[in-house]
């Protein structure tokens, strides 16, 4: 199949960028011609066409002017299939990776203070993704939307007249065996970590949506219980941080500090499906997230996890990590097939092949 990909730039540290490219590889490898439509990416691989999608725009319209000039780029070129990782103005199939922004929006006017949340929304970047958004999600503009959570399901469901069996799951998926079998001792050692710690893991950027404050405020209560929190992403550290956190900043080898972790703390104010719950998971490492987090439905309560009602309230995140100090970290059961990358780009074939029909 002709294949048309389409996502803005590329960054590193982006999950979605991150999962771009590897689907670009696995289109390659499956014999596809395959065009990416980016803004900037810097390590396509050498067989995917590339056209830059040149924009110059303020950040309100950015998203808006970029979605054009995609549309008018796409009128020349016959594709058996376009598929979009951004909010564009039509495409065949729309992964839906970023959830909804009107949710988003519900989701920080109901943790922010009072004081703020009517300014929420106002502005003209925010209007402008509203308007987009619509436009993304009209059957008459989008054939199939993958969606990586039942959470984002339900969301366009309330949100947008979309027919649900145009709507598609396909959970994420990471390289398992790179979170396998590693060191453990090494990777505490390389932290600083003693065997008695217990490390508690925030793994990710965008630390603000991602509920790092919680985390901090956990790890801040539990001071005298030889428990340390380990920071491991993009940010800046926040000088009121208590002693027994440690920010490392990004890590190209992540993988060692889920190895050095004994629980990830994630509590997103809102995440469609965090990935670093799928990479804890595949590490044997337990996890207390937050129903804000589509990646919940991953959770097995009491077995691989614990699934909190509201992120911000620190007293009931205190009451799910606390039975797990308890318990020594050892194996548990999980289906490391259901995680892996590979059965992600199957099934995301499978939703792009209906395109032929």
């Amino acid at each position: 199949m002709k294949l048309a990909l389409i996502r803005r730039k590329f960054d590193a540290g982006g999950g979605a960028e991150l999962y771009t490219q590897r689907l670009l590889t696995a289109l390659v490898e499956a014999g596809h011609d395959v065009h990416l439509f980016a803004e900037s990416w810097a390590e396509a691989p050498a067989q995917v066409r590339f056209h830059p999608v040149g924009v110059r725009a303020p950040r309100a319209s950015r998203a808006r002017m970029f979605a054009e000039t995609v549309q008018a780029q796409l009128r020349s070129i016959h594709f058996d299939c376009v598929f979009s990782l951004e909010r564009t103005l039509r495409q065949d199939v729309y992964r839906a990776g970023d959830g909804v922004h009107r949710v988003w929006l519900e989701r920080r006017r109901e943790f922010a203070p009072w004081w703020k949340r009517w300014l929420i929304g106002r502005g003209r970047f925010h209007q402008s993704m509203l308007a987009l958004e619509r436009e993304t999600f009209s059957p008459s503009n989008t054939r199939h939307i993958i969606v990586n959570s039942e959470m984002v399901r339900h969301e366009i469901q309330r949100c947008f007249d979309f027919p649900d069996e145009r709507i598609h799951l396909v959970r994420n998926g990471v390289c398992v065996e790179r979170f396998q079998n590693l060191d453990r001792r090494a990777a505490r050692s390389r932290f600083g970590f003693s065997e008695s710690d217990f490390v508690l893991l925030f793994a990710g950027s965008g630390w603000d949506r991602k509920g790092l404050r919680y985390a901090i405020e956990v790890a801040r209560r539990l001071q005298g219980a030889q428990v340390k929190l380990l920071v491991a992403g993009k940010g800046k550290a926040p000088s009121n941080s208590p002693s027994n956190v440690l920010f490392t900043g990004p890590l190209r080898d992540v993988e060692t500090a889920y190895a050095a972790g004994d629980l990830l703390l994630c509590l997103p104010t809102y995440e469609p499906s965090a990935n670093v719950v799928c990479e804890a998971l595949a590490s044997g490492l337990p996890v207390v997230t937050c129903i804000q987090n589509g990646a919940a439905e991953w959770i097995q309560r009491g077995v691989t996890g614990s699934i909190v009602d509201n992120p911000a309230d620190v007293s009931s995140v205190l009451a799910a990590v606390e039975p797990w100090l308890l318990r020594p970290r050892k194996p548990f059961p999980i289906e490391l097939d259901d995680l892996r990358l590979e059965r992600n780009v199957r099934e995301t074939l499978a939703v792009i092949s209906l395109c032929r029909q």
